[in-house]
């Protein structure tokens, strides 16, 4: 019996040794690296010697307090340079715990190498037998991801809102100064969801090389995290990290954040470079414990924001997600300014009187354009965020998409994609571009537009009314599709309204209704006047205000009007197009003529246009004569009388409309607040 006990006593003994080096024993690395092209040191040699004295006294040194060490030990070729750094929302004790874990394994990580880097998810180890104090070093790059998608739908607004976080949280960490560079912070992301980013240098960097080492951090993540909701590029000199989750300490962080826990933590994250591990040094009992109560918390927390979720009154949750939008759309000017290389000359695409509008290309290599208003623009702080919001809601193909704006002190920038096509003015009116403009190219611009029309007037979730349709504010993709731009003389309209009224006019002259020019009064129909211009203007290669016609000056709408009535339609078509269809030519100009119509009520809606463009078994009505029509002398009664017979004109359309106004021409995009 008594050896049968010895046996036992002996056995058990050995499981518990077993389970103490088990517990012992550091867990793995989430990333690490050894240099093999730096050279090996020999056992029990000098270097050794130094590397182990330097790790040992890693926890009784004094600045692991702000999260960071760097010290270096021995002399010449047997001088060895270490660095530690921990996160910047994680404690002291924290800190030294998962140092200590570094330091024990990377030596049997990385046996006799003289370079070598580990990390775990609170701290980093790196060390060297060369100085590395001070020196931005971005390579070996480690990339994970979470292994959830953004939605297909939300990718483009989820990429804009990581962008605009990232270049926040970079430019506090930047000035963090020479203790700690570190930042975290949130912002709103698509579907409801809270977008949580950290963003750290090395404190011994130049605010200049932690700005290089955290924009080239950027630049990686499309290569790791394209697509994904959460994501890491970790590098020697800094790391960011993004998750729909907080994963950082608020009440450590030195930017604490307000949002709640998370309902339900995303599945871990996927590393391509090495073992999945955990920092900490607790037993397997206690981790089950502390999962336990914390998961049991993460209910009982979740089941209390549903609830309050459920009671908070709909639009107040709007009205707060329309406010962090706008705030999630803001770029930094430092950033532009880099991106547009201090607005220089070589960049400049163009001038208006809102300002110039410059290339620029971004640090994760999107192209841009930034529109840089002129201080004399007239426009408030409250005025351009609250047109930045309504743009921003507008998403459409046929729509130039809004990116983000820029307000610092003077300075107000909106940032759009980049189309590289200019305007539709540059090629319908220049005599070179425009053959490049076969009919069905002009016929698919047409189309363009009058979906983009549509979409603001019908479709979207606001109405629209754009008051500035021309054709300097149609862009041309690189396929030479249409997209509508320039919102700044843009108003919002409730669902059930159909008409406004102001005072002041502005917009440009030929292409205002003459409801709007004469009276300030605008709706849904002045944008389908506009259209039917900018449709006669695609047609005819010229321009509404003027054209030369032989010997005489005529406006266009004039011209149209007057070949449309004596059957020589085929005059308004620009001779120097390849002809397509002529029965979609002389379909388009006679939707044109119906659009600028002087009635208001007689004008189409968009939506009748677009179903007038896409289908031919639809009769079309005879148009009645067009606003600011000038008679020609050259037209006579017989002419009038016959082309009357022809068209059964009513007694109301043979009256005449010719009205005038008094109208300077201005290019100027003006915004005018819409009170809500």
């Amino acid at each position: 019996m008594a050896m049968v006990f010895s046996r036992l006593l002996l056995f058990l003994s050995a499981i518990f040794i077993l389970a103490a080096q088990a517990v012992a024993q550091p867990a793995a690395f989430l990333y690490q690296y050894c240099f093999n092209d730096n050279g090996n040191y020999t056992a029990n040699s000098t270097y050794e010697t130094n590397l182990n004295h330097l790790l040992s006294s890693l926890s009784s040194n004094t600045e692991i307090d702000y999260g960071f060490y760097n010290s270096s030990y021995g002399q010449n070729s047997d001088q060895v340079y270490a660095t530690g750094l921990c996160r910047g929302d994680v404690s002291p004790d924290d800190c030294r715990d998962c140092l200590n874990n570094a330091t024990s394994l990377i030596t049997q990580i990385c046996p006799n190498q003289k370079e070598a880097i580990g990390g775990y998810d609170k701290c980093m180890l790196r060390y060297s037998n060369t100085s590395i104090l001070g020196v931005m070093e971005t390579r070996p790059a480690f990339y994970m991801w979470n292994s959830n998608n953004v939605s297909a739908n939300y990718v483009d607004q989820f990429n804009n809102n990581l962008s605009a976080l990232l270049q926040s949280l970079r430019n506090q960490a930047v000035a963090g100064g020479s203790l700690r560079k570190f930042a975290v912070g949130n912002a709103t992301a698509p579907n409801f969801q809270t977008l949580y980013a950290l963003v750290q240098c090395t404190p011994d960097l130049s605010e200049l090389d932690c700005n290089n080492c955290l924009l080239g951090a950027f630049q990686d993540i499309p290569n790791c995290c394209n697509g994904k909701v959460g994501g890491r590029v970790i590098e020697p000199s800094c790391n960011i990290r993004f998750e729909i989750y907080q994963f950082y300490d608020s009440t450590a962080a030195p930017s604490p954040v307000s949002p709640p826990p998370p309902v339900s933590p995303p599945p871990p994250l996927t590393n391509t470079d090495t073992t999945k591990g955990s920092g900490s040094n607790t037993s397997r009992t206690v981790i089950i414990i502390v999962v336990s109560t914390a998961a049991f918390v993460v209910l009982v927390i979740s089941f209390c924001i549903f609830f309050r979720v459920r009671r908070k009154p709909r639009e107040k949750l709007e009205t707060v997600d329309e406010i962090k939008s706008v705030e999630s759309l803001q770029f930094d000017f430092g950033t532009i300014r880099v991106a547009t290389d201090n607005f220089s000359e070589e960049n400049k695409l163009g001038q208006g009187g809102f300002g110039a509008v410059y290339k620029g290309r971004l640090s994760d290599g999107q192209v841009i354009a930034v529109k840089r208003l002129s201080i004399n623009s007239g426009q408030g702080d409250l005025e351009f965020k609250n047109e930045v919001l309504l743009v921003a809601k507008l998403q459409h193909r046929n729509l130039v998409r809004l990116l983000g704006f820029c307000l610092e002190g003077s300075e107000r920038l909106l940032i759009y994609e980049f189309v590289p096509n200019t305007s539709l003015d540059h090629f319908i009116f220049d005599p070179i571009k425009r053959l490049h403009l076969d009919w069905e190219r002009r016929y698919n611009i047409i189309g363009g537009i009058a979906r983009g029309i549509l979409y603001l007037h019908e479709d979207s979730r606001l109405r629209i009314i754009h008051r500035d349709l021309k054709a300097s504010n149609i862009l041309l993709d690189a396929k030479l599709n249409s997209k509508i731009s320039d919102f700044g003389m843009a108003r919002l309209f409730l669902l059930d309204q159909t008409q406004g009224n102001t005072s002041r006019i502005v917009g440009t002259y030929g292409y205002m209704a003459p409801e709007y020019a004469m009276h300030g009064q605008f709706s849904v129909k002045s944008d389908v006047f506009s259209f039917g211009v900018l449709v006669l203007e695609i047609v005819s290669g010229e321009k509404n205000n003027c054209f030369r016609n032989g010997e005489n000056v005529e406006d266009l709408l004039s011209y149209a009007w007057k070949n449309w009535r004596e059957g020589t339609t085929s005059n308004i078509v620009d001779q120097t197009m390849r002809l397509g269809s002529t029965t979609e030519i002389m379909r388009c100009i006679h939707i044109g003529l119906l659009c600028v119509q002087e009635n208001v009520a007689d004008r189409p809606t968009m939506a009748s246009v677009v179903l007038m463009l896409n289908s031919y078994s639809i009769t079309l009505p005879v148009p009645s004569q067009p606003a600011f029509f000038m008679y020609s002398s050259s037209i006579d009664s017989e002419t009038t009388s016959r082309w009357e017979q022809n068209t059964q004109v009513t007694e109301s359309n043979k009256k005449s409309k010719s009205n005038s106004i008094q109208a300077s021409i201005n290019e100027a995009s003006i915004t005018e607040l819409y009170p809500r």
